[in-house]
């Protein structure tokens, strides 16, 4: 690897995103090889995902996957391109990333429950259930697979007591963790158990008063209460 790299992925491995970002942006890379280009374009794409600079982040991570250079980088930057397209609203692009692996032979938690989340914002319930189920076929106490799992039996109503299960487990395994105490007060909810809704939605939004969904759980909670 070119010894021009190196400061930047020094820092990027110390996790100080915007300066390594600078230091592969400085970069000549006019005389790289495939190989050098390639990794060039694996540390842009994912400084670029660490800053939240999405758009920028796709251009670079796509490039990684074309090139076919490194196998498990390809792997990696698919997962980081599907996160992308989820969290952008975008699960279609997200599922067809995940899926490619998939049939690659490649299967992970990761990719189960990002497939998952995928299916879930597209109101796919029972995909995303299966899809979660999946995932804890690999890991039966993964906390993000149980949380999410619990979530949608409950809010879907297609299991509430079931779902209050998974989401009590899921707070089992991080009490502090504020999505995972919202989806806890959320089932107890749904469960027609509002005593103990309001003590776990209250919880979570102490930990994330800014959470979008935390607040709107406890408004209508409040609104259901009084």
């Amino acid at each position: 690897m070119a010894d021009t790299l190196q400061e930047g992925i020094r820092l990027f491995r110390l996790k100080r995103w915007e300066g390594a970002l600078k230091e592969f942006l400085a970069v000549d890379s006019s005389r790289f090889g495939l190989e050098e280009n390639a990794d060039l374009a694996y540390y842009l794409g994912l400084c670029y995902t660490k800053l939240e600079r999405y758009d920028d982040a796709l251009l670079y991570l796509e490039q990684v996957v074309t090139s076919g250079a490194y196998p498990l980088r390809c792997v990696q930057c698919r997962l980081a391109l599907a996160y992308i397209y989820v969290i952008t609203k975008r699960s279609r692009l997200a599922e067809f990333e995940l899926k490619q692996l998939i049939d690659s032979g490649y299967e992970s938690i990761q990719i189960y429950t990002t497939l998952a989340y995928a299916a879930w914002t597209q109101q796919q319930y029972e995909k995303a259930v299966e899809y979660y189920q999946s995932a804890l076929d690999i890991d039966a106490n993964n906390a993000t697979a149980l949380n999410g799992l619990g979530y949608i039996l409950a809010d879907a109503a297609i299991d509430p007591v079931k779902g209050l299960y998974y989401c009590k487990k899921a707070v089992d395994k991080k009490p502090q963790n504020a999505a995972y105490l919202d989806s806890l007060g959320w089932a107890y909810y749904k469960n027609g158990a509002l005593i103990e809704a309001r003590i776990y939605l209250r919880r979570a939004y102490d930990l994330a008063p800014q959470h979008e969904e935390i607040r709107r759980h406890l408004k209508t909670l409040v609104r259901v209460s009084s």
